[in-house]
């Protein structure tokens, strides 16, 4: 029993959840929920850092905006309504 990449595969999915997809299956839609998560996941560990005092709150917030800005420019190149 390899113990090791158990425990590297559980570590894995608790840092790195992902949330099955209930919507219409349409690969654009795949794709943007994958930015979508990884958005969210991003700003959670941001926040994260800023309340724990390891990152200044105009720094989070910068790092939040620009993640904005790559989401949105993420649904453009999907070409999403």
């Amino acid at each position: 029993m390899n113990t090791s990449s158990d425990f590297l595969t559980e570590l894995s999915d608790f840092l790195y959840p992902r949330n099955q997809y209930h919507g219409e299956l349409k690969t654009e839609y795949l794709q943007f929920n994958l930015h979508l998560q990884e958005f969210s996941q991003r700003v959670n560990y941001i926040c994260s850092l800023q309340t724990g005092g390891k990152i200044a709150p105009e720094e989070a917030y910068k790092q939040i905006q620009n993640l904005w800005k790559q989401l949105k420019r993420s649904k453009k190149a999907i070409q999403l309504n």
